[in-house]
């Protein structure tokens, strides 16, 4: 079995966001949410998971970070998406275009 680092990215009061790390290496993220009986969680992966590393993943997502949160739960769901990660953007990145589209534009006024 893999020995899996949950770093926390942020918390609410019904829900918890982590980066999931093996070796210093970010492999995923989860994101949980509590109701009064059922945990859910999203559980986003890398393709190259097997099924019994993705179920190993998922009782340590379940023994580490949902059971010491709320051990009286009835049920715990989870969803699974595996592939591969495609960008991160942020608001610079919107900013930084909108700016070089109205510098292309001109200010609107005629010379």
């Amino acid at each position: 079995m893999r020995d899996y680092y949950f770093e926390r990215e942020c918390r609410t009061p019904y829900s918890e966001c982590y980066a999931i790390e093996v070796d210093g290496n970010e492999i995923g993220r989860v994101d949980i949410h509590f109701t009064a009986s059922v945990a859910y969680a999203t559980l986003c992966v890398g393709g190259d998971l097997s099924e019994e590393e993705m179920r190993d993943l998922i009782g340590e997502i379940d023994e580490k970070l949902v059971l010491t949160t709320d051990p009286f739960r009835e049920d715990f769901v989870v969803t699974v998406w595996a592939g591969r990660e495609a960008a991160v953007y942020s608001d610079e990145d919107f900013a930084e275009e909108e700016e070089e589209e109205e510098s292309e534009e001109g200010n609107g006024h005629r010379a």
